[in-house]
């Protein structure tokens, strides 16, 4: 992986717990994890026919600089998109170089 190819800012967000001060119930938001580097890939027509089959859907594929930190349930924003994480794929030669996060557009509760 060109790490220069890398060329997108993305915003990882992290589902959190958040204590209301009047209520004291307990409530859900999104907290930015981090802003990283990253490269977003439109799901070509190919990927998107084969995660049909699957009954994934597949949209995009983001790639990043590994992170031990990530979490499928962690959703990335982009150009004011929700992206869900769909999964988390090591880079094949060392693991630790990057990794491949196939994302599906949309809200995820987490």
């Amino acid at each position: 992986m060109e790490f220069a190819k890398l060329r997108h800012r993305i915003t990882i967000q992290r589902r959190t717990a958040v204590q209301s001060p009047t209520t004291g119930a307990m409530e859900y938001t999104w907290s930015d994890l981090a802003e990283v580097w990253g490269n977003v890939v439109a799901s070509s027509v190919r990927d998107f026919i084969t995660a049909q089959a699957s009954n994934v859907k597949v949209t995009a594929r983001i790639i990043i600089r590994y992170r031990e930190d990530i979490q499928e349930k962690d959703r990335i924003l982009f150009r004011g998109k929700i992206y869900s994480i769909e999964g988390i794929l090591p880079d094949p030669d060392s693991g630790l170089g990057y990794l491949t996060l196939p994302c599906s557009e949309g809200v995820k509760d987490g």
